[in-house]
């Protein structure tokens, strides 16, 4: 795949230990046993230089998942021993798509536009929603969360019915079945 050609993204946001690199993991798990290439960013949001324990744990996470490729960005740092720099999240996006991946999955990055799922631990992550586009369905760790018609919902627990929604959206929206 060139640089050049548009590659599928799958945001994965919802606020600190909300299962987020779970759910990288278990949608990165499932493309690859499907013989999919997936690539996987992590968006370390927290401010300051990379925590390497921490973040080196959740791409490792990712390559164990079967991710081709796992970068964490974030205060400056590139996880991919690079440092003083603060790419955009444009250009991490086409640092992925020289992989050639058939799927980017990015945990984090709220503020893109891309079709995201998001994760609601309690009534108080709400305000995520307000901020967030292109929402495809929420993941809530407590039921009745959010209004059932904002937008589809599935519990925590139900893996087996939300990992096939949200792949089956992804082809809808992409329109080809590389996902």
């Amino acid at each position: 795949m060139a640089v050049e050609q548009h590659c599928p993204v799958l945001q994965i946001v919802g606020y600190s230990n909300s299962g987020k690199t779970t759910l990288v993991e278990k949608v990165t798990y499932r493309l690859s046993q499907a013989g999919r290439q997936v690539a996987a960013i992590k968006h370390h949001g927290h401010g300051g230089a990379l925590k390497k324990q921490r973040d080196s744990v959740d791409s490792e996470r990712h390559l164990g998942a079967g991710a081709q490729v796992a970068t964490v960005e974030g205060g400056g740092s590139l996880q991919l021993q690079a440092s003083g720099i603060e790419p955009s999240f444009e250009q991490l996006l086409s640092l992925q798509q020289w992989f050639g991946p058939d799927l980017i999955v990015v945990e984090g990055y709220k503020r893109e536009a891309y079709p995201k799922v998001v994760l609601v631990r309690s009534r108080e992550d709400n305000e995520l929603l307000a901020t967030c586009e292109n929402v495809l369905c929420v993941i809530e760790w407590e039921e009745n969360v959010t209004t059932p018609e904002d937008y589809p919902r599935f519990s925590l627990e139900d893996d087996e019915e939300y990992l096939p929604y949200i792949l089956e959206k992804m082809r809808e929206l992409y329109g080809r079945e590389t996902v």
